[in-house]
């Protein structure tokens, strides 16, 4: 008799286990599954450039590669000078690998190739950070022993603060859209879930230069309304995440 009155006991305590644990996993099961809405923004930013990159380079021509060589080491001191002169500083100034190569021609009665002398070209590099100098500098380095122009890029000197700013758009952007969302279902956003930037683009403008300009003169240079450098446009997207309440 002592043995049933025992189990006749426990089975209501179990009872009221089980009663009061299935409204927790309910509950806690229902926190795990809240409304969502998932946003994307967009930030864009567009500014003038203050800085741009010139490539050029000296390209000398001779029967023999000592001479050719000593040519455009010539040229290319000259042009180095004229960048200097007009105030550039020496962490602005990259001088590449001089290089020296045998010219051939094609002789199609005999189907090969002849040597016609040796070619010395050295590439360089300047970066300016005064857009309005920017003429009077392509004058000068043609003037003074430039004869190849190959492009001019433009970018930002300091950008970090307009990157951030763009950010900062791109969040807000997608907050009013999530919140858009929400008041058109009835609700109102919650704190966010998740908040992801996919980078930071920032083009440069190229202006292709490719010619061969006159050594002794700066005929072949643009003129100054030929740098207009146009606008360049900062770009970051985000993707958020927000609770619906």
């Amino acid at each position: 008799m002592r043995r049933r009155q025992f189990n006749t006991v426990m089975a209501p305590v179990v009872a009221i286990v089980l009663f009061l644990v299935s409204p927790v996993q309910a509950q806690d099961g229902h926190a795990q599954h809240p409304s969502q809405v998932t946003v994307s923004g967009e930030g864009v930013i567009s500014t003038a450039p203050d800085m741009a990159t010139v490539q050029f380079a000296v390209v000398e021509r001779a029967d023999n590669p000592e001479t050719a060589r000593e040519n455009n080491a010539s040229a290319s001191a000259n042009a180095l000078n004229a960048v200097r002169a007009m105030g550039v500083e020496e962490m602005d100034i990259q001088m590449q690998n001089l290089q020296i190569n045998p010219m051939r021609e094609y002789d199609p009665d005999r189907r090969t190739y002849n040597e016609t002398g040796w070619e010395a070209t050295r590439n360089l590099t300047v970066t300016i950070r005064n857009l309005d100098e920017l003429p009077d500098l392509i004058a000068s380095i043609v003037t003074n022993g430039a004869n190849r122009m190959n492009s001019i890029q433009y970018g930002l000197d300091d950008r970090a603060d307009l990157e951030l700013e763009v950010l900062r758009l791109a969040v807000l952007r997608a907050k009013a859209k999530a919140e858009t969302m929400a008041t058109a279902l009835g609700k109102e956003i919650g704190g966010i879930v998740t908040l992801n930037e996919h980078g930071v683009s920032v083009p440069r403008p190229v202006m292709r230069l490719e010619a061969s300009f006159d050594m002794a003169s700066a005929k072949g240079a643009p003129e100054p309304d030929a740098y207009a450098s146009g606008q360049i446009e900062i770009r970051t997207s985000v993707t958020a995440v927000y609770f619906l309440k």
